[in-house]
């Protein structure tokens, strides 16, 4: 097959790669530039966009002797990823950008460009697996190494996406061993630190970046009741299950932390409350992906964070196509905008974005 490698400039996809090219393919590498921000094209970037990046992807095809490109796909990732992240967040939801970058970047506009120049598939170094059946239709799998699973963010990708992709991490029982092959190949990035926070945002600085954006918007911190706390400079600055930051100056009556237990953005307000009023048992979501859904109502395993665990529960996909998933226990500080994966063991079923988070008159009565 014609593969093209997607080279972040990090040790997972460079060994990827690597694994491509092994597996006999016809293998070119490709970076994806995806800001112009200066921040973020220097040295202690936070994220996987800076420069050095570039650099160390070039280096990594050089030593696997593949044609290597870089692709400006700035404009794209501004208009979608970063766009729906302040726009989600001024609507008060929270979003997680690694997904809609997988979403509309890395298995739409990078694809479809590869496709179109005759590749068959596209090889990145995400860990999931991915579990070929006899009747020729694949399912998108947890990663071996459970630690470092990233199947929660490509579950928004669907078949389609996924009967043209590679992840040749899938059956690598931890980083460090890919570090080990990294380096016996001896590509630099064996030792390169991960990436973490959000990429555009280069000094991790969240609530910066938004407020840089969205400008000051100040109202005010309430109570359940409605009693005035304090106040905030923009709601889109906070987030359901959130503690810190809150800048409430009396305690709760019973002396326990407060908590945002939603973010109003008609009325500019926050709303806190205690721990025990974060739980939910009911989850709502909509523009559902399916890889395989088993029916109208089926037990499943629901995962509402990246790094969070699944938790027994029973999905209903509604007639107007949006799921409600009820959850075996309760769930905490779930926020509207987030992912919500179904999960049958390992195997992904599908992806959904959470609308709402209820606690149910059962959930109510434990």
């Amino acid at each position: 097959m014609r593969v093209l490698a997607a080279l972040s400039g990090g040790v997972d996809s460079a060994v990827a790669a690597a694994r491509a090219v092994d597996a006999g393919h016809d293998v070119v590498g490709v970076h994806m530039a995806l800001s112009r921000t200066r921040d973020q094209f220097r040295t202690g970037s936070r994220g996987c966009c800076s420069i050095e990046d570039a650099g160390d992807a070039r280096r990594a095809a050089d030593v696997l002797g593949i044609p290597y490109y870089v692709w400006d796909l700035s404009e794209k990732f501004e208009q979608t990823v970063v766009a729906d992240f302040v726009a989600e967040y001024e609507a008060g939801r929270t979003p997680n950008p690694c997904v809609r970058c997988n979403e509309h970047i890395k298995f739409a506009t990078l694809l479809d460009k590869a496709v179109a120049l005759g590749f068959d598939a596209v090889a990145t170094g995400h860990y999931a697996r991915i579990v070929d059946r006899p009747d020729g239709s694949r399912e998108l799998h947890r990663s071996a190494d459970a630690a470092k699973d990233q199947s929660y963010v490509l579950a928004v990708m669907g078949p389609e996406r996924l009967a043209r992709s590679l992840f040749p991490l899938g059956d690598v029982a931890s980083k460090e061993e890919t570090r080990r092959e990294a380096a016996a190949r001896g590509l630099s990035v064996s030792a390169k630190p991960d990436s973490y926070d959000i990429c555009f945002v280069a000094d991790g600085d969240t609530q910066g970046f938004l407020r840089s954006r969205l400008g000051s918007q100040p109202g005010e911190i309430v109570d359940e009741a409605g009693a005035v706390l304090g106040t905030h400079d923009g709601a889109y600055a906070y987030t359901v299950g959130q503690r810190r930051g809150l800048s409430i100056g009396r305690p709760a009556p019973d002396g326990k932390p407060r908590y945002v237990l939603a973010v109003e953005p008609v009325h500019n307000r926050v709303v806190v409350g205690s721990a025990d009023d974060l739980s939910v048992d009911v989850v709502q979501a909509d523009r559902a992906v399916w890889f395989a859904a088993p029916g109208d109502s089926f037990e499943c395993a629901l995962q509402v964070r990246a790094h969070g665990a699944a938790v027994p529960a029973r999905a209903r996909v509604l007639p107007d196509g949006s799921v409600s998933v009820s959850v075996d226990g309760a769930l905490r500080g779930v926020a509207p905008g987030q992912s919500a994966v179904l999960y049958d063991g390992t195997r992904v079923l599908g992806q959904a974005t959470v609308t709402a988070a209820v606690r149910s008159a059962v959930g109510a009565a434990r």
